[in-house]
């Protein structure tokens, strides 16, 4: 199948080839929303791509509920979203979708009380809830709630680790004059698939929020979290299957107190998305919101997290570069990252300051920079550029 030259991307699914990257992208159709945020992915065991976020007038906002589009597989188009989420009372935000094993989809998101006069944060009202879908992403059953504990928040989905445990990465929110600041990180696990779960706390967590969590190697797992402080990707270990987890480090990679996602790869080594951007001169104890959400990097690590020496800009933006220059940037945020089974990496991020979302899909060879001869076509059936 032949795939269109990327000439500018527009908001219906079509898959284009980026001849200067040697990407494959699509700006999803945004299913007539206002704005869209916070994306997911998931390879659904029948080779379709499914992709949640959430939509509508702005974050925090009741009328703001998650929503999912497909690419089946053999499909050079995203199909255009369907509603999965319906509180009119609730904002409902940062999905993430999860592969039971019994072969249901789960979609995980939060569900935050609407605004009051006065306060414009909600998210310590924040409860975790579940939807279920058995027809790879077209319907979705009604919402239960997974964490009813108020403040709970998440952003990645459950990870299954080597000895079978349930681990899912969450941090609680509070109404403190700390503010975000305060946030700690706690595990949730179950041992028995999600039937019951315990809190496990991260010890000196606070502002050190979103863990994402990958399995080095049985037991040892190491998780990376957002910085409330805009300083630095912190990152924390655990060798005893996330029955413990030490103090949170600052890796090398910057943060700009914007979510980022990261993956084992088939070869080995780590891979994360995020903003290549921080605060001027940071306070690791204080919050910060500098607003520098562009350009979006992929760095990958050999030696399990310690050092990043292979990084590449994959979505540029509008190019401008300086301190605080966001003015003439749009905001580029949020990314999700994952891998399918043919060894594809997948991307996608909220696109040009939420006007929705952009998918992006490439080799780990793309971010290395080595050479590859190709003849510009692409086969979604095996998903690799032929």
């Amino acid at each position: 199948m032949d795939y269109p030259s990327l000439q500018q991307l527009m908001p219906d699914g079509v898959i284009y080839r980026n001849e200067h990257l040697g990407t494959l992208e699509a700006f999803l159709p945004t299913g007539g929303f206002n704005t869209a945020h916070g994306p997911g992915l998931l390879e659904a065991e029948n080779g379709d791509l499914l992709c949640v976020w959430f939509a509508g007038t702005f974050e925090g906002n009741a009328d703001v509920s998650i929503v999912c589009a497909r690419l089946p597989k053999g499909s050079g188009k995203w199909e255009a979203p369907v509603r999965v989420s319906h509180d009119p009372e609730r904002s409902e935000q940062n999905p993430s979708l999860f592969q039971h094993p019994n072969g249901e989809i789960w979609a995980l998101y939060t569900a935050q009380l609407d605004r009051v006069e006065g306060k414009d944060n909600m998210q310590y009202t924040s409860i975790v809830r579940r939807q279920t879908t058995r027809d790879f992403g077209r319907t979705w059953e009604e919402p239960e709630v997974l964490f009813p504990e108020e403040g709970t928040f998440c952003r990645q989905p459950i990870q299954i680790l080597s000895n079978g445990r349930w681990i899912m990465g969450t941090w609680v929110c509070s109404d403190s004059e700390d503010g975000l600041a305060g946030d700690p990180t706690a595990f949730r696990v179950s041992d028995d698939r999600g039937q019951t779960w315990r809190v496990v706390d991260m010890p000196k967590s606070n502002g050190r929020v979103h863990a994402t969590l990958v399995e080095l190697e049985d037991g040892h797992l190491i998780a990376f979290m957002r910085s409330r402080a805009a300083d630095n990707i912190y990152s924390s270990e655990s060798f005893d299957y996330g029955s413990s987890w030490s103090l949170p480090v600052p890796t090398e990679l910057p943060n700009n107190n914007s979510s980022i996602g990261a993956v084992k790869l088939q070869s080995g080594r780590i891979a994360i998305v995020y903003n290549p951007t921080h605060a001027p001169d940071p306070d690791p104890d204080v919050c910060a919101w500098p607003g520098l959400r562009c350009p979006v990097a992929v760095a990958l690590s050999e030696d399990g997290g310690k050092t990043f020496p292979l990084i590449r800009h994959m979505e540029l933006g509008e190019g401008f570069v300086g301190r605080e220059n966001s003015t003439n940037n749009r905001t580029y945020e949020y990314p999700t990252i994952m891998q399918s089974r043919d060894g594809r990496i997948h991307i996608a991020y909220a696109y040009k300051t939420r006007e929705g979302v952009k998918w992006m899909s490439f080799t780990e060879e793309d971010v290395m920079g080595k050479k590859r001869e190709t003849t510009g076509r692409y086969n979604p059936t095996s998903a690799q550029i032929t």
